[in-house]
């Protein structure tokens, strides 16, 4: 990230006056844009295009990462146990695919990008594609047995119909400053909020104006992690007192490192190197320090490592980090029952 990148980005969380005027003709021109769009969908003239099984977005109306994939990943596993067959689409950020693409085996994360990769891992099948309507009909096509569809982002993509929309906030940084693009993080205004179904606050509490009148229903997001695991899995997993005697290097490219970082120190981890990289990097070889006895990683950069790490004492090196998402009250049982679904057993 450059130096004026990060500068603005700081000014989101940490504002000051003048970067606020400077950038203010930007967010007006951004705002009129976005709000010309939406427009164009409430009134008509631009048509969303409905699926034949109930949809749920799962995004946010903030860039950076909120902890929307592990949400989505415990949804998807608390579908499937409860029988329910459900599938996912995604935009495929990172991903080089021009049309729409359903997951396999062989699917690299330069094709498909490392979110859906993650996804896919829960069993439940996954279609990317920069057109979500297209990439939500050729899912449905190859599973027409699926009852529900998860789309992993997408708040903004009207042109795919919705049946529930949920919005997730990160309770420790919330809306930042409260400003639009790129005087502040927002992609659309917190006013926004008012027409999702649902708020997940992903860590800290809930901001003050969720308890206003006329918000939706707030849910509380915590991510537990788990023992960290290798690359390869041939080697057990250990927990975090294993690396307290080791020269340990945190790495992550994700919307909020920082958060990965501090989840690391809480469980008494204390790495020498802390190597922040933008979110969905293209990671190489030539990323991995050569002074550590272990790296530390994601389960989102993991997915990307083990597609372009091929050395066997490289791979050695690399540990997951694995966390797992809980929600308060139980936010798939919710989604059900708003949908009228019932259990598939």
């Amino acid at each position: 990230m450059s130096g004026l990148a990060q500068r603005i980005e700081r000014h989101w969380y940490q504002p000051v006056w003048w970067m606020t005027a400077l950038l203010a003709p930007l967010e007006g021109l951004f705002a009129l844009l976005s709000a010309l769009r939406r427009g164009l969908y409430r009134a008509g003239l631009l048509r969303a295009q409905k699926l034949p099984v109930p949809v749920v977005v799962i995004g946010n109306i903030n860039v950076g990462g909120v902890g929307k994939t592990p949400l989505t990943l415990s949804l998807l596993r608390q579908f499937q146990a409860a029988g329910v067959p459900v599938g996912v689409i995604s935009r495929g950020y990172g991903g080089n695919h021009a049309a729409p693409v359903l997951l396999s085996r062989g699917s690299l994360p330069k094709e498909v990008g490392d979110e859906p990769l993650l996804l896919a891992a829960s069993g439940a099948p996954v279609a990317v594609g920069r057109d979500r309507v297209a990439a939500g009909r050729l899912l449905l096509a190859r599973h027409p047995e699926l009852r529900l569809i998860l789309t992993d982002d997408g708040l903004q993509h009207y042109r795919l119909a919705r049946d529930l929309e949920i919005a997730v906030l990160d309770g420790r940084r919330g809306v930042g400053n409260g400003r639009l693009l790129p005087g502040g993080p927002l992609r659309e205004p917190v006013s926004r909020l008012r027409s999702v179904q649902a708020v997940v606050v992903n860590g800290g509490g809930a901001p003050a104006f969720a308890s206003e009148p006329g918000m939706p229903p707030v849910f509380g997001m915590s991510l537990t992690p788990g023992r960290l695991h290798p690359l390869d899995l041939g080697t057990p997993s250990r927990p975090a007192s294993a690396f307290s005697t080791l020269r340990v290097t945190a790495m992550a490219g994700i919307g909020h490192p920082e958060r990965f970082f501090d989840t690391l120190k809480a469980l008494g981890i204390a790495p020498q190197r802390e190597l922040a990289f933008p979110d969905h990097h293209d990671f190489s070889a030539a990323d991995l320090p050569e002074d550590a006895d272990a790296i530390l990683v994601t389960a989102k950069d993991a997915v990307k490592l083990s597609a372009v790490i091929h050395d066997a004492t490289q791979r050695a090196r690399l540990w997951v980090l694995p966390v797992t998402a809980r929600l308060e009250p139980d936010l798939a049982d919710w989604i059900l029952t708003q949908l009228k679904i019932q259990h598939g057993r």
